[in-house]
């Protein structure tokens, strides 16, 4: 998977820090070395090491422009930067040297790279320090001090200036930079997701509005067809139809766009169903036990469907006109996306001879189709009264190529 442009962003604006970085200290450390020696009069180990990490430094980065990893780069320079300051702090007066503070630069370049870098850094930071002042210690001393007391005042000076210009001219200003590319990258990345979430929201408009459209289209035909049994399939289209819409129209109200709450969409869908079928004047109880679930479209169409077809079933077949009766529906989440769909009603039912393979009902063959869509095993449940099944199955993630 590529990167993201926010992605991409840091890393050229981390990889350019690097480099800028590498250049100028490796630059300053050598005229460092240079007044040392001749201005200075420090002729012992630090204008050494200051030459060593300037020389060493340069070459990192032509390392760099030959394996392009600039982790591999960061932390060598950070290695030697730790090694070379570390070198010079004790030689230069150890815990009293005011070339301790690039220590901290150190550990500060390591957040700007990542937390988990600069923890590391600030670990080995606070270990060097206990380590130098452990040399102020006359019984535990085994360096000493080679700058001439006439030089301490101004080797102090420019190593407080060094410091003071690394932090403010090159991580400062650089880090400002990229804190305004980001914030740039961001803005236009969030103006870029809201308007593809509006557009969504209205591909989910348009949808239900096409997908009502059908079912008034069904409706009209049906009203045109005089057969009974043609009537019925009419009508049963148009409602696999109309709980399709729901899902696309519960999308288009929410802001989260890509999940709905399943249980009103479920009670919308039920009594809906109760009403089409048997009237407003229904004696058929509703009992559904669902949790604040969420689902997607790929879970959640094809289960309204699911539901759609046993809730019509169950209607149809389950209660003569004018019976009482009860449907329930029970949805419970388990562990790894898996979820149990407990629904029934306690009507007539049906022998244990039919099944959906010997079935002449479409319902029931849809049942188990959709359930084979959804991952899922169903199971008729025969120790209630009625038609009730147990249904397991996985949250759909992705559905190029719907089963039914």
């Amino acid at each position: 998977m590529s990167d993201s442009p926010v992605d991409q962003e840091r890393l050229k604006d981390k990889v350019s820090l690097i480099l800028k970085v590498n250049y100028v200290t490796s630059a300053l450390a050598l005229v460092f070395a240079g007044v040392c020696y001749f201005g200075l009069n420090i002729k012992q180990i630090i204008p050494i090491v200051f030459i060593i990490f300037g020389v060493c430094n340069l070459l990192n980065i032509w390392a760099f422009h030959k394996h392009k990893n600039s982790t591999t780069t960061y932390h060598i320079s950070s290695i030697i930067a730790l090694i070379s300051a570390f070198i010079i702090t004790l030689y230069s007066g150890g815990i009293n040297s005011s070339f301790i503070f690039t220590l901290g630069l150190i550990v500060f370049v390591g957040y700007v790279t990542t937390k988990r870098y600069g923890q590391v850094y600030l670990i080995l930071v606070f270990c060097l320090v206990f380590l130098i002042f452990s040399q102020s210690i006359p019984d535990f001393s085994i360096t000493k001090n080679v700058i001439p007391e006439v030089s301490k005042n101004l080797f102090n000076l420019l190593s407080v200036l060094f410091s003071i210009f690394l932090l403010g001219h090159i991580f400062g200003k650089n880090l400002l930079k990229t804190h305004h590319a980001l914030y740039r990258s961001k803005k236009e990345l969030t103006a870029q997701l809201e308007e593809k979430e509006t557009l969504l929201k209205e591909v989910h408009h348009r949808v239900k509005n096409n997908l009502q459209t059908v079912s008034s289209l069904l409706s009209l035909q049906s009203r045109n067809v005089e057969e009974a049994r043609m009537k019925t399939l009419l009508k049963s289209t148009q409602n696999r139809v109309i709980s399709m819409a729901m899902v696309h129209e519960m999308l288009y109200m929410r802001n989260d766009i890509s999940q709905i709450e399943y249980k009103s969409y479920v009670q919308e869908l039920s009594e809906y169903l109760i009403r089409s079928i048997k009237g407003l004047d229904s004696k058929v109880q509703l009992k559904i036990d669902i949790p604040d679930i969420k689902l997607g479209i790929d879970t959640a169409i094809p289960l309204g469907l699911l539901i759609n077809e046993a809730v019509t079933n169950a209607l149809k077949y389950g209660f003569a006109d004018e019976e009482e009766g009860e449907i329930y529906i029970v949805l419970k989440k388990e562990l790894d996306k898996q979820y149990v769909l407990n629904i029934g009603d306690n009507g007539k039912g049906f022998p244990e001879t039919i099944t959906y393979k010997n079935s002449k009902s479409l319902g029931l063959k849809l049942i188990h189709n959709l359930t084979r869509q959804l991952k899922g095993t169903i199971q008729k449940d025969d120790s209630k009264k009625g038609t009730n099944y147990i249904i397991r199955f996985h949250e759909v993630t992705q559905q190029l190529h719907p089963a039914v």
